[in-house]
C-alpha cells in the first residue's frame, strides 16, 4: 500500500471532502481526487460514496480508516519521542481542557509558559466534550473529574469550589440576599439540561434555603459556563460559579459566601506512552507551578 495515497486518504476522510483535505496537504483537489482513485483502484475497493454535499466512508473505507487512524497516531507518538530525545524540548503539545477553564485561566499562562519553552508550539484545543487521548486527538487534558481509564496517568491539579455570585448593578437594584431563604426572591440563572457537569446537582442553587426542592423556577437557563458568567455579569441575576472563572473579576460580587457548595477535583492527565516525554513533563511542572501560585 502506497504511504503518500494513504496519507492522502487518511486525510480525506478526516476532512469529508477533495478541497478540504486538499487545502490541508497543500495539493489541489483535482490532484486529491486521482490519488484517491488511484488507491481504490490498486485495492479493487470503493473507500468512499460521493455525494454532493461531500464523502461518506464506504464499509471497507470505514476499516482502512481507522486502521490508518492508529498507525498515523502511533507515528506521532514516536516522532514526539525521537524529538523529546533532544536536550532541548521542542516540537508541538496539543493540549485539550474545558472551554471555561481553558479560556478564564489556563490561556493567560500559556505566553509564559512559551517564553521559557520557545521551542515548543502549543495547540490548545478547548472542548466540553473529552477528546480521546489515546487515539492521539491531544496530547494532554486537565479534566474536570477523575479519568477512569486504566492506560491514562493522572495527577489532581487543584480543587475547583463553586460559589453563588452577582453583578454589583444587579445587587445595587434588587439588593443583597442575607439568608439563603431569601435566594428564592431573586432572579437565578442556572445551566441548562445539556450542559456538561461534574457535579450531581448542577443546579443546586434552586434549591438554597428552601424545604421545597424543584419548586422554583430560573430566569435563564445556560448550557456553556462562558455563557452563564456573561449572563451573571450583565446583571441579569444571580449564578453559582466556579472559582476559576471568576477570580480576580471586578464585574461580580460574592453572595452568601457562607452558604455550602459544591467542589470537585480537577486532574492532569496524559497517556502512558507518554511518561517519558518531555514536553508532557515541564508543562505538567508548570501547570503545577502556576496553581501553588494561584490559590483558588
Amino acid at each position: 500500500m502506497d504511504w503518500d495515497k494513504l496519507r492522502i486518504f487518511h486525510a480525506v476522510a478526516e476532512a469529508g471532502s477533495f478541497t478540504r483535505a486538499g487545502d490541508i496537504l497543500h495539493l489541489s483537489q483535482s490532484a486529491v481526487s486521482r490519488q484517491i482513485s488511484s488507491l481504490e483502484e490498486s485495492l479493487a475497493t470503493k473507500l468512499f460514496h460521493r455525494h454532493a454535499r461531500g464523502l461518506i466512508l464506504t464499509e471497507q473505507g470505514e476499516l482502512l480508516f481507522r486502521t490508518a487512524h492508529d498507525v498515523f497516531a502511533k507515528l506521532a507518538t514516536v516522532e514526539g519521542q525521537l524529538k523529546d530525545a533532544k536536550e532541548k524540548p521542542s516540537g508541538e503539545l496539543k493540549v485539550t481542557t474545558t472551554v471555561g477553564l481553558g479560556s478564564s485561566w489556563l490561556t493567560p499562562r500559556i505566553r509564559e509558559f512559551l517564553e521559557l519553552y520557545p521551542d515548543i508550539t502549543v495547540n490548545l484545543i478547548l472542548a466540553d466534550r473529552e477528546l480521546d487521548l489515546s487515539m492521539r486527538e491531544a496530547d494532554v487534558a486537565i479534566r474536570l473529574r477523575q479519568p477512569v481509564q486504566a492506560d491514562l496517568i493522572q495527577r489532581r491539579l487543584l480543587t475547583v469550589h463553586y460559589r453563588i455570585y452577582g453583578s454589583p448593578d444587579y445587587l445595587k437594584r434588587y439588593g443583597m440576599p442575607m439568608t439563603p431563604d431569601e435566594i428564592g426572591g431573586h432572579r437565578l440563572i442556572v445551566y441548562g439540561e445539556e450542559a456538561p457537569s461534574v457535579i450531581s446537582d448542577v443546579n443546586w442553587l434552586l434549591d438554597v434555603g428552601t424545604d421545597r426542592p424543584g419548586a422554583r423556577r430560573p430566569v435563564l437557563k445556560v448550557n456553556n459556563i462562558y455563557g452563564l458568567l456573561l449572563a451573571v455579569e450583565s446583571g441579569l441575576g444571580i449564578g453559582a460559579l466556579p472559582d476559576y472563572i471568576v477570580h480576580g473579576n471586578s464585574n461580580l460580587v460574592q453572595v452568601l459566601p457562607d452558604v455550602p457548595a459544591p467542589s470537585f477535583d480537577a486532574f492532569f492527565v496524559y497517556p502512558e506512552e507518554l511518561r517519558n516525554s518531555k514536553r508532557v513533563t515541564i508543562f505538567r511542572d508548570f501547570l503545577i507551578r502556576k496553581v501553588s501560585e494561584w490559590r483558588f
